[in-house]
């Protein structure tokens, strides 16, 4: 790197491809070619391709030309229109109840007709799901000496399965979250691509260099942020690269407001870092939790380790939280924590490897990756962008968002309130949906923060995607109603929500009430059975023992015992 272009340090920003990219390898036709080609087809149909591409325009390519389903065409859209407008948490109510309004398909379709989206932005957010088509074989591969996150999965593993077109690559590529280490060599590997994507010819004709408009520099933006050496303030690419210690390098035009795109990219490649909020800068650099797990008995139980917990909040700028704070709780093994923090609030968490644990994170949150972990449950706060749960086992998942999608999973339980279907990727079996089922007192607080409603709830219309899914043998089934109980918060905390937002399913309900009816039934003949005191004692002690004995053969004893210390103290708002 020059010691010019040391002045600007621009970064992959981590979240577009954490939860922006679907980890499954793409439809085959969905290639750069064709992305080329949506371009040019696009700018051809005038106001309705660009400078905004229209979903109606998007749906003739997706569906009549590149063969994708309308269900992919849509999931794609909407995916993409999120991280890239970034609405507020009011527009994105307001605009689930008007499709939850809808009164048939007919009127879904004249109403998704009228989203637009930067033609631009949208084009790389589809050349970003080429990730998930690259060779790990050739790819560029992380050794052991970096943490969990910065691991590609081993070549060497028998364990495969199949992309879209059906062939065969290492499971691991296709159901594990990728790392800010690979983002990063995409782009780098890549930018050249994504620049003449989306430059335009010069006056010239073919012949003539190619250049970029500030609006494509501003689109890039949707993926790189920098900053410049001498301050810790972080700026837009197109802001940065239109300083006036930059313009030489950059290229940029006053009398044109363009850029060379040769020349620009070739800047782009020298100021490339890695980015100061990814994983591997928290664990090494990030503040350490000391968040107090609850019914921890530090004399009684060595036989685990302790699991750990960092932050880079302190060094995150409070205008660009989002995508960029980050907590990480790694090894949780047998432990119970309880949070509703400041800090929590509007962080990317990361849960590895957590193994029979519960974790209540009761904030309003961005995005939460749940991978490798075992025999869990996790209660969440309303998520703002995307749950995805990767590579786990006997795990239950409580949580209203506004995406979901699991891969390579197995034995999962799902409570969910979600107004997009859950995306069920590859190497899933075994998984139970159900409706979000719980509340605490600040739940409709939080899920107005978050921007997330109570309609329409689509938790049992799940979208498979990959190869892996046969109508014959769905990999899914609706929880059965004879195991469908409401689960409780079992904290003091201040707050107006008293039931569970949104209303459950009739049959649900129905269960519930049919279960009341016994309970008030039999209340009613213990109260008309005329037994004396001795007898009360006597039946009170024998109804205790079978509970007691009830609790030890379902493991929920242990849950409990988890719970005996004061469990204030652990939901604050510091």
């Amino acid at each position: 790197m020059s010691m010019a272009a040391k002045s600007v340090l621009i970064w992959v920003k981590a979240e577009p491809f954490s939860y922006g990219t679907i980890p499954v390898a793409p439809h085959p036709r969905l290639n750069s070619t064709n992305i080329r080609k949506i371009v040019i087809y696009s700018k051809n149909k005038g106001s309705a391709g660009f400078p905004r591409l229209s979903y109606s325009m998007w749906q003739h390519i997706a569906c009549n030309k590149l063969h994708l389903s309308e269900d992919l065409a849509w999931m794609y859209f909407q995916t993409c229109l999120f991280f890239t407008e970034n609405p507020s948490s009011i527009e994105c109510i307001e605009k689930n109840e008007r499709f939850a309004l809808c009164k048939d398909q007919h009127e879904k379709s004249k109403l998704a007709a009228r989203e637009s989206v930067n033609l631009y932005k949208f084009v790389m957010f589809l050349s970003m799901q080429q990730l998930y088509r690259m060779s790990l074989r050739t790819s560029l591969v992380a050794g052991d000496e970096y943490p969990f996150y910065l691991r590609w999965p081993s070549t060497s593993s028998s364990a495969t399965t199949c992309d879209l077109d059906g062939r065969s690559t290492p499971r691991g590529g296709t159901t594990k979250s990728l790392d800010d280490h690979s983002h990063h060599l995409f782009i780098q590997n890549n930018i050249g691509e994504l620049t003449d994507l989306i430059s335009d010819e010069a006056v010239g004709g073919t012949s003539s260099p190619k250049h970029l408009s500030l609006d494509a520099v501003e689109a890039l933006g949707f993926v790189l942020i920098g900053r410049t050496e001498n301050s810790p303030s972080l700026m837009q690419l197109h802001d940065l690269a239109c300083l006036q210690t930059v313009q030489q390098l950059s290229g940029y035009q006053k009398a044109t407001k363009t850029f060379p795109t040769r020349q620009f990219t070739m800047w782009l490649k020298e100021c490339l870092v890695q980015n100061p909020f990814n994983v591997s800068a928290c664990i090494a650099s990030g503040t350490r939790l000391s968040w107090p797990f609850i019914g921890e008995d530090q004399k009684s139980d060595q036989s685990h380790k302790r699991g750990k917990i960092a932050t880079n909040a302190p060094s995150v700028p409070k205008e660009y939280v989002k995508g960029n704070k980050m907590i990480i709780m790694s090894q949780v093994s047998k432990q119970t924590i309880a949070r509703s923090s400041g800090t929590l609030e509007m962080s990317t968490v990361k849960i590895h490897r957590s193994h029979h644990s519960f974790l209540y994170l009761l904030s309003p949150l961005r995005s939460v990756t749940i991978e490798k972990c075992r025999n869990t449950t996790l209660i969440l706060g309303p998520v703002e962008a995307t749950v995805h749960v990767s590579g786990c086992e006997n795990v239950t998942v409580i949580a209203p968002c506004r995406s979901f999608m699991i891969s390579g999973s197995t034995l999962c339980t799902l409570y969910l309130l979600t107004p997009h279907r859950p995306m069920l990727l590859s190497g899933n079996d075994t998984i139970m949906l159900a409706p979000y089922h719980t509340f605490y007192p600040t739940l409709e607080e939080h899920m107005l923060k978050a921007g997330i409603g109570t309609v329409p709830n689509l938790w049992d219309q799940p979208l498979c995607i990959g190869p892996d899914h046969r109508d014959e043998q769905p990999v899914w089934q609706i929880l059965p109603e004879s195991e469908f109980y409401p689960f409780s918060v079992p904290f003091e905390m201040q707050g107006s929500t008293k039931v569970i937002p949104g209303s459950l399913p009739t049959y649900y309900q129905k269960e519930l009430n049919k279960r009341q009816k016994q309970i008030d039934t039999w209340q009613h003949m213990v109260k008309e059975a005329g037994l004396s005191r001795e007898q009360r004692k006597e039946f009170q002690t024998l109804v205790e023992s079978r509970f007691h004995i009830w609790l030890s053969e379902t493991g929920h004893k242990r849950e409990l015992d988890s719970l005996v210390v004061p469990l204030q103290p652990a939901l604050d708002k510091k």
